[in-house]
């Protein structure tokens, strides 16, 4: 949206809305559709096809990762690659001043940028919404990193962590342990903007070709996405409700590294 400046649109939400807008394409010599954005704008593009027959195609491009069908989606590997760099940043005053951070990422409900954020910049640990965790597991994490002398600590919360706001957290640890000098640094909108990565931009190319190609083969209301290096088409209500899956894999490595 940042390129076309749109945005979401409450009109849009009602039939009448739609109405207008299936006019305005009509007008505007435009016959088919495709939809760059996330769960919300796919579901507002098969209202549009359906009540107006219009053919729509989605391109996933959300930071969160979260729809199923597509390994990735555009923005996330631009917005875990700036996660990235202010961790790399922020571990620069940890070190020098023996602190202890918690970094919160966005994401929604996933936690794929957490996680693949603590994997690139070797976090101490990483909150998740996929995964069960406790304060007391967050305090044996800092006893560990004690124990291994560990000069900074970093932990990349998910901004939908279950078990508390990264203030809360932060006034829980230094409930437990006075000596730490606890800081929270909440990264915000930095991670939805910035120059698109080498890899997103091949995956934005190569999704958008796949989607002119499915329009041209007669497919609607599907969402094109790319599964282990190959192009696939998925209904919009699959993409949308399926749900997707932390990688285990990531979530071992991550532990891994913690160490």
């Amino acid at each position: 949206g940042t390129w076309l400046k749109s945005a979401r649109s409450e009109a849009f939400r009602t039939v009448q809305g739609r109405a207008i807008a299936a006019k305005t394409l009509e007008s505007d010599g435009v016959d088919a559709l495709v939809v760059i954005g996330g769960d919300g704008s796919f579901r507002g593009a098969q209202a549009l096809s359906e009540e107006h027959g219009i053919p729509v195609i989605g391109i996933p491009g959300t930071i969160d990762n979260d729809l199923y069908g597509t390994d990735h989606s555009i923005g996330f590997d631009t917005a875990v690659n700036t996660v990235m760099h202010a961790v790399d940043k922020i571990r620069d005053t940890a070190n020098s001043h023996n602190r202890f951070f918690l970094v919160e990422v966005m994401g929604r409900d996933s936690g794929f940028i957490a996680l693949s954020a603590a994997i690139a910049t070797g976090g101490m640990d990483a909150i998740l919404p996929e995964v069960e965790y406790s304060v007391d597991e967050l305090f044996e994490t800092v006893r560990q990193g004690a124990k291994h002398k560990k000069t900074s600590n970093i932990v990349i919360v998910a901004e939908g962590s279950t078990i508390g706001s990264p203030a809360e957290l932060a006034q829980a640890l230094v409930t437990e342990f006075p000596e730490l000098d606890v800081k929270v640094s909440t990264l915000g909108h930095m991670q939805r903007g910035g120059s698109p990565s080498h890899l997103d931009r091949i995956l934005a190319g190569r999704l958008g070709v796949g989607a002119v190609d499915g329009l041209l083969q007669g497919k609607n209301q599907v969402m094109v996405g790319l599964q282990q290096g190959q192009l696939n088409y998925v209904p919009f209500d699959k993409a949308c409700s399926q749900g997707k899956d932390l990688n285990l894999d990531l979530l071992r490595v991550a532990d891994i590294l913690s160490i």
